[in-house]
């Protein structure tokens, strides 16, 4: 009977993380002791969501396509104002935010896999080694304009910020609107600079290809770490029908950092070759 009940608990358990879209990867062995006082292992489980991967696909998707149209028109294609023109300007607000609510999400499956703390620095590390490598490439391509904190500096310093509300998610939420509200609506000529522009609150735009202050982006980031316990709660109910989305866009999300750091350079090569024909 007790067999039988452990066996219906795993299968409806199971039937669940498929409805949500939990992809389970290989099990990693873990030291540990038997009973009897022997070594043994067991197995350390560790999921993947496939409707967050196809999520995070789709912001890359939509951020090549903004980027292809934003090159366009660096090679003299297109005349499209995307400093001004609010359509522009949506798409960049809603492509940005995306990804810095996946950051949060993600950052709350991370703190309730309990991953060491030596990992999720190696994370911000990759993150802000990624932000450097884009500077320096922004630097080579555009010396007059180049991102001296973008997108990924921005994630990278909001996600070590934001570690001590990881498990407060009203608490995160209050911060969150409050943090965009301030850098919504406040500005002062004392933040014009780039020693302290990075926290936001400038009373114009720098010359920069990407500028993504702390104020108000790390609130969105916050606003993400509330939508990932909503999430967890829910197992990933929400997520579900992204799960069923071509296998391509998950690819895409599992790997978004090499695509980010790679796509431009693509991109930018490609069309200079069928500008010069």
């Amino acid at each position: 009977m007790a067999k039988r009940a452990l066996t219906r608990r795993r299968a409806a358990a199971g039937k669940a993380r498929a409805a949500a879209g939990v992809a389970a990867k290989p099990r990693k062995a873990v030291a540990g002791k038997s009973p009897n006082g022997q070594p043994a292992t067991h197995a350390a489980p560790s999921t993947r969501i496939a409707g967050l991967d196809a999520l995070r696909g789709l912001a890359i998707v939509a951020m090549i396509a903004y980027h292809l149209c934003f090159d366009l028109r660096y090679f003299g294609v297109t005349h499209w104002d995307f400093e001004h023109d609010l359509r522009w300007l949506t798409a960049r607000t809603l492509i940005l935010s995306s990804f810095l609510l996946i950051a949060g999400i993600s950052a709350v499956l991370a703190r309730r896999q309990a991953s060491p703390v030596r990992h999720w620095l190696r994370h911000i590390g990759i993150i802000a080694g990624a932000a450097l490598l884009v500077s320096a490439g922004s630097w080579l391509m555009f010396p007059r304009s180049l991102i001296w904190f973008g997108v990924l500096h921005a994630i990278a310093v909001s996600l070590l910020l934001a570690r001590p509300l990881y498990g407060r998610p009203v608490l995160a939420a209050l911060v969150g609107i409050a943090v965009i509200v301030a850098g919504s609506t406040y500005a002062n000529a004392a933040f014009d600079n780039r020693t302290l522009g990075w926290i936001g609150f400038m009373t114009a735009k720098p010359v920069t290809e990407d500028y993504v202050p702390l104020f108000p982006w790390t609130g969105v980031l916050l606003l993400g770490v509330t939508a990932g316990h909503a999430l967890v709660r829910t197992r990933f109910a929400a997520l579900a029908p992204l799960a069923r989305l071509p296998a391509p866009l998950q690819l895409l999300g599992r790997h978004s950092l090499i695509v980010y750091l790679l796509h431009q350079p693509l991109l930018l090569g490609l069309l200079w070759l069928t500008v010069q024909r």
